[in-house]
């Protein structure tokens, strides 16, 4: 499974890079805050969303800790997905927090 830390995320997102960030957390705790431009997709949602995402498309998962985004690594990568865990999750995030309404 590829790893990326949090400051490498940072980092590439200070730099105008785009990335794709699918943020696993639930509803209550992407409240507090997620990485701008990041989607939202519960990890016990994931297996029914895939259809909203691209195979052509690298995906940076994020969760609080880093567990659940790494069992959404594996099962990303399980379908045919190229994902990399965010080690640390937003536990170790010092970037930029957004905040939005939430729909799903």
């Amino acid at each position: 499974m590829k790893q990326i830390t949090s400051k490498e995320v940072e980092e590439t997102l200070r730099n105008n890079e785009t990335l794709n960030i699918i943020d696993v957390r639930e509803v209550d705790e992407v409240r507090t805050g997620i990485i701008p431009n990041a989607i939202h997709i519960p990890l016990g949602l994931l297996e029914f969303r895939l259809h909203e995402l691209d195979k052509s498309k690298e995906y940076i998962i994020v969760c609080r800790s880093g567990n659940r985004s790494g069992l959404a690594t594996r099962f990303l990568e399980g379908q045919g997905f190229r994902a990399i865990n965010m080690i640390g999750g937003m536990l170790s995030w010092k970037g930029e927090i957004g905040y939005h309404d939430l729909v799903g």
